[in-house]
């Protein structure tokens, strides 16, 4: 048996507050997750020499480093299936982009092979197993739309709206450990209830903020450009960091009018070009961006049903 086309969606933090820090260094957030369109698509083909193994390189990403292999080796050490499996990934979300592409990989990953291995791991199991692996790896496995505290491991299930996104990445990747070891991380921002940002959703206003942001604005400049010039096109846009960058986001009320937004931002983009190509005078977009699309938001994960309880 073999699996196919096996989802992996990104996932936005809508705010992300740094309220601590623990003893041993982990910093204590407060967050809430959405899944949205925007996917990673993973490839499994059972095998019965036990081995795991990637069917093509992920540039920058030794085998053993990779998430999807260390999902895979967990899985198989928690269970103690003699089964292994080949694994390909089709790659779509930034990696550096805060959009947790690697992580919703793993979780992806334990998901599958669950079901490929009737391993019969229930959906705490699978959770347990997650967190080693990272931080953001439980969530995909909840599932849900989540208000998270703690490292990001205590999730409750929130309800949201329906929205449309915009989620562009500007020409920088940003590694995560530069922006929590940075000395001017705000690390102390009040504690919220889950009612606070209930209370909010209806507002058509993004709640709270992403602590990382003036962070990550002062050590990547491209990204605090390409936030001001999104802000800049009007049409409401209202651009926030999700995670620790590089991606900005902005929300819409529907999906009509985020692909509306991501066409006038392609158009002005493509006159710069063109403009620039010709020597004409023009004011070009000051950064580029690897990625601008429009991505619906996502009532629950794809895969949330593949895990009986």
């Amino acid at each position: 048996m073999n699996l196919y086309d096996v989802p992996a969606p990104a996932k936005l933090n809508l705010f992300l507050h740094i309220v601590g820090r623990r003893a041993d260094g982990y910093h204590l957030l407060q967050t809430v997750f959405r899944f949205i369109g925007l996917a990673d698509t993973l490839h499994f083909e059972s095998r019965g020499d036990g081995r795991i193994e990637r069917v093509q390189p992920l540039p920058g990403v030794p085998a053993d480093s990779d998430l999807t292999v260390r999902a895979a080796r967990a899985l198989q050490a928690a269970t103690g299936t003699r089964q292994g499996v080949s694994i390909g990934l089709e790659k779509r979300i930034p990696m550096g982009g805060g959009l947790g592409g690697g992580s919703s990989d793993a979780a992806s990953t334990l998901i599958a092979l669950n079901r490929l291995w009737n391993t019969g791991l229930s959906r705490a199991e699978l959770m347990r197993l997650a967190l080693p692996l990272g931080a953001d790896v439980p969530v995909f496995i909840f599932g849900q739309s989540a208000f998270a505290e703690g490292i990001g491991e205590i999730l409750t299930a929130v309800p949201l709206p329906q929205r449309g996104y915009l989620v562009a990445q500007p020409d920088a990747s940003v590694p995560t450990p530069v922006v929590y070891g940075a000395p001017d991380l705000t690390r102390d921002t009040p504690c919220i209830t889950i009612a606070d940002f209930l209370a909010s959703t209806d507002s058509g206003a993004l709640y709270g903020r992403n602590d990382m942001e003036p962070v990550v604005y002062r050590r990547f400049p491209e990204v605090s450009r390409a936030a001001q010039w999104l802000r800049s096109q009007g049409r409401g846009i209202v651009a926030r960091m999700s995670g620790s960058g590089a991606c900005l986001f902005a929300e819409f009320p529907d999906m009509q009018a985020a692909v509306l937004a991501e066409q006038e931002i392609a158009a002005t983009m493509r006159v710069a070009s063109k403009m620039a190509d010709t020597s004409q005078a023009v004011q070009e977009p000051p950064v580029r961006f690897r990625l601008v699309q429009a991505s619906p938001g996502l009532i629950e994960h794809p895969l949330r049903h593949w895990i009986a309880s």
